[in-house]
């Protein structure tokens, strides 16, 4: 990574939060993609208990709880996102089968085999696929399924640069049938796998946050830290148009074994 371009772990937490809670998606993503993904879903009713682990402010959440039934507990570390999930719910009349809560996703407080489906989408990353996976399992009722989005890498072999910044962000990233193989490892019968595209970068995540970064460095006229932070996601958005064809999401999904 460029020298004057700081890594997204040096800036402060609750200044993501700020500026992450102007835009819909926190990370890539669509209502699309996410009915896709849960087409690969079989068994849920009313009965159903649902967890989507590092929510933000619930915009897949959103789109889950009007297209399946059951209730829907979304998990976030900061009270900001909740507030906004939780106020999206009620405006779409769902707050009773659909709630947000403030917690770590690496301390759920859910009991063993409660869930009968895990949901993450591009947070999975905060602990680690691998660690993610296996310390989740314990929550899914035995045939619950998990559904997580994940960087991964497209190719086994990609420029040093897009790889420096990667290993530099995420070294957890990995290529698709590593990932398969270590939701394999992990307990679970993989059932589908498939490339989030394009659009969901393009349309869903960056190109609301042009906006929203002008918003925010207008606000923060002269910080230091929030003209890094941008200048941190301009970076990684200019990555993304250049090696887009090396990287990008990935939806695995799997059934507890």
């Amino acid at each position: 990574m460029s020298d004057d371009i700081k890594s997204i772990h040096e800036f402060d937490l609750n200044l993501i939060c700020e500026y992450f809670a102007q835009v819909e998606r926190q990370g890539p993503g669509s209502p699309e993609i996410t009915r896709k993904a849960l087409g690969f879903v079989e068994g849920l009713t009313d009965e159903s208990r649902i967890a989507d682990i590092g929510c933000g402010s619930g915009g897949q959440t959103m789109t889950l709880a009007q297209a399946v039934p059951g209730t829907i507990t979304g998990v976030d570390l900061f009270q900001t996102f909740i507030d906004l999930f939780n106020r999206n719910a009620a405006g779409l009349g769902l707050q009773d089968r659909v709630r947000g809560v403030v917690g770590s996703m690496d301390a759920l407080s859910f009991a063993d085999e409660e869930l009968d489906l895990i949901w993450s989408e591009g947070a999975i990353y905060n602990m680690g696929f691998e660690r993610g996976l296996n310390e989740w399992r314990k929550f899914l009722k035995p045939g619950g399924t998990i559904a997580v989005s994940e960087a991964s890498w497209f190719t086994e072999e990609r420029p040093a640069e897009i790889n420096d910044f990667w290993m530099s962000e995420y070294p957890g990233i990995d290529t698709i049938p590593n990932k398969v193989a270590q939701l394999q490892k992990a307990g679970y019968v993989p059932v589908a796998t498939f490339i989030v595209p394009e659009t969901c970068w393009i349309d869903h995540f960056y190109a609301p946050q042009v906006e929203a970064m002008e918003r925010f460095l207008e606000k923060h006229k002269g910080n230091p830290a929030a003209e890094g932070f941008i200048a941190n996601q301009r970076h990684e958005m200019k990555l993304y148009h250049k090696y887009k064809e090396y990287y990008g999401y990935v939806f695995y999904i799997g059934k507890k074994r």
